[in-house]
C-alpha cells in the first residue's frame, strides 16, 4: 500500500480524535517517455512504493479553516500557496462543503530527489480528509488526486503498478515481491520541469516496462536489474554531476542494478538481500544521503 492510515487512537473511531497517514514514497523501476500531449509528457512506468514514509496528522477543525504545518528536511520553506498539501485539503473542503482541519506533516521523504515526497504528502491530506469527513467515495478521491499532479492518484494507494498517460493511468501490479535496495540521494536536487527540457534538447529511447514486469511477476531479481532504466538519466546528470557520482558509487558495489528515480536526483541499486544492502551502505564513502530501503 501507498498510504496506511490508522486512527490516533486505535480504540477510538469518533473521527474528532483525528487520523494518522503514512504517505510512501516511490521509486521508478522504469520510466520511458512516449510522447507529448497538450504540452505535458506522456508516460511509460513501472513503479513501486518503499518504506520510507512522511506522516500526516490531521484534525476536524469547527470552521473552515485550512491549516497546514510541515516539519523537517527544509519543508518549513515551502511557499504555502505552493504546497501540494495545502492545497489537497483546500479542494477537498471546497468539493464537498466540509469543514476545515489542523493538518501536521512530518517530513522523512526527501525533496528533489524523484521520490515522490509532494505527491504522496498530497494523496496523504486527501486520504486523512476523508478519513475526518467521509464525503466521496475512491473514484471521486482518484479524480481529485490526479487533479494536483501526474502521481498523486497513484500516490493514493501506492504498491506495484503500470502509470501511463501523463501518470493518471493506474494499473496495478498483483505482486508479492520484497526488494532490497540502497538509496543516494545527493544533497542538490533536480527540477523535474528542468529535466524534462534536458531530455527534450536530446530526446533518447530506453527499455521500457516490458521485460522489468516480466522479471518482478517472476521472482527474477538478476533479470530484473539488468532491466531497469530510466529515459531521463541523461539530462539529470548533464544538471546534476552528483547524479552521475551516485551512479558511478553504486555500479561500484556490483549490484544487480542501478537506476536513477523519476527526474532525479535520487540513484538507487537493486541487490538480493537486506545483508548486501547494509554492506554496502557501511563501506559507501560518499557525500550523498544513504538510505536502506524495501519495496512496500
Amino acid at each position: 500500500m501507498g498510504v496506511f492510515i490508522e486512527i490516533v487512537r486505535p480504540l477510538c473511531y469518533n473521527r474528532d480524535m483525528g487520523v494518522r497517514v503514512k504517505a510512501y514514497a516511490k521509486l521508478n523501476l522504469t520510466l520511458a517517455v512516449t510522447g507529448v500531449k497538450d504540452g505535458m509528457h506522456t508516460l511509460d512506468s513501472l513503479v513501486c512504493s518503499v518504506d520510507m514514509c512522511d506522516v500526516v496528522t490531521a484534525k476536524r477543525r469547527a470552521d473552515g479553516k485550512i491549516n497546514v504545518v510541515m516539519r523537517g528536511l527544509g519543508s518549513e520553506n515551502i511557499p504555502y500557496g505552493e504546497n501540494n498539501a495545502v492545497k489537497a485539503a483546500r479542494l477537498y473542503a471546497e468539493e464537498f462543503s466540509t469543514c476545515g482541519a489542523d493538518i501536521t506533516i512530518d517530513k522523512n521523504i526527501p525533496m528533489g530527489a524523484g521520490l515522490g515526497g509532494s505527491s504522496a504528502d498530497a494523496a496523504g491530506v486527501l486520504n486523512a480528509m476523508d478519513r475526518l469527513y467521509g464525503a466521496c467515495g475512491r473514484e471521486e478521491l482518484f479524480s481529485l488526486a490526479c487533479r494536483l499532479g501526474s502521481d498523486t492518484g497513484y500516490m493514493l494507494t501506492g504498491g506495484y503498478a503500470l502509470l501511463g498517460g501523463w501518470g493518471e493511468k493506474v494499473v496495478p501490479v498483483d505482486c508479492g515481491a520484497r526488494l532490497d535496495l540502497l538509496l543516494l540521494v545527493p544533497e542538490r536536487g533536480v527540477s523535474t520541469a528542468e529535466c524534462y527540457r534536458g531530455y527534450d534538447r536530446r530526446p533518447s529511447r530506453c527499455g521500457g516496462s516490458k521485460a522489468a514486469l516480466a522479471a518482478l511477476i517472476s521472482g527474477d531479481k538478476t533479470a530484473l536489474g539488468a532491466s531497469l532504466n530510466n529515459v531521463l538519466y541523461g539530462a539529470a546528470k548533464g544538471i546534476c554531476g552528483d547524479v552521475e557520482r551516485a551512479f558511478s558509487d553504486l555500479k561500484g558495489f556490483s549490484p544487480l542494478g542501478v537506476n536513477m528515480t523519476g527526474s532525479g536526483s535520487g540513484v538507487y541499486a537493486l541487490f538480493d538481500s537486506a545483508e548486501m544492502c547494509a554492506w554496502a551502505k557501511s563501506r559507501y564513502r560518499g557525500n550523498a544521503r544513504c538510505y536502506i530501503l524495501k519495496t512496500v
